[in-house]
């Protein structure tokens, strides 16, 4: 019995480093998603190590007989090991917060005023900041916000997935998502064409900001600058419409 107990772990323990190899890349494509959201100190390396211990402690806790394929219950295991790194660097100051805050309030003011998003340069103006300091308030919101926006909350779907083929099943959920995906399209089509490309390619078509640098002829930077700007845009956009205003 010694020796069977003895092998079965033997075999555990190759299965485990089978799934942890097969899945690895999957580790560095989450980690890919967020590195957008980091700041200093942490790093892609950061991410990465996250999350393997996730993808090792998935590996080691997996139970078959739940029938829950390992690569579902590996992907939450990463996800939420890296989330868990992010949000424990993810201190913003209050100053910030506030700064967010007012850009929000103005755009939703100035979108209840004349129906449709501010631009930049007059939302910048109407704050009484530079272009440049309204971009880092962008960055500074998205990186607040990623966690709804991009689907490492467990409140609400990714934006990603939202732009994809609907998979639901249940028809309450059909119902609910059917709507939000007519809001969403409502509110990309209020985003400037910039905008609207970049979440489009980014989301729907899942290239990451270097490819979608490439095919709009444009820095990967500005890439960087015009994703923040339409996740706040809308946002604010989808803010309004859950509390009724849209």
């Amino acid at each position: 019995m010694r020796a069977y107990s003895g092998q079965k772990t033997s075999f555990q323990g190759d299965l485990e480093n089978e799934l942890i190899t097969k899945l690895l890349p999957m580790v560095h494509r989450i980690a890919g998603q967020v590195v957008t959201y980091l700041r200093p100190p942490l790093s892609f390396e950061d991410m990465v190590s996250a999350g393997t211990v996730g993808l090792v402690r998935a590996a080691r806790d997996f139970d078959p007989s739940h029938q829950v394929e390992f690569q579902t219950y590996a992907y939450i295991r990463i996800k939420g090991a890296i989330l868990d790194e992010l949000r424990d660097w993810s201190f913003i100051p209050a100053n910030v917060n506030k700064r967010i805050r007012d850009a929000q309030q103005l755009s939703q003011k100035i979108m209840q005023e004349t129906g449709s998003v501010p631009g930049d340069a007059e939302l910048a103006e109407r704050l009484g900041v530079t272009v440049d300091e309204l971009n880092q308030t962008y960055e500074n919101a998205r990186a607040q916000r990623f966690v709804s926006l991009d689907g490492f909350g467990d409140d609400s779907p990714a934006l990603g997935h939202i732009l994809v083929a609907d998979q639901t099943s249940l028809p309450d959920e059909k119902i609910e998502r059917t709507e939000l995906i007519e809001k969403l399209s409502e509110a990309i089509e209020h985003l400037n064409d910039k905008q609207r490309q970049v979440i489009l390619l980014y989301y729907q078509q899942q290239l990451t900001m270097k490819q979608t640098a490439d095919i709009l002829q444009i820095t990967e930077s500005r890439v960087s600058q015009l994703h923040a700007s339409a996740l706040f845009n809308l946002s604010v956009q989808l803010g309004q419409w859950k509390d009724g205003r849209l």
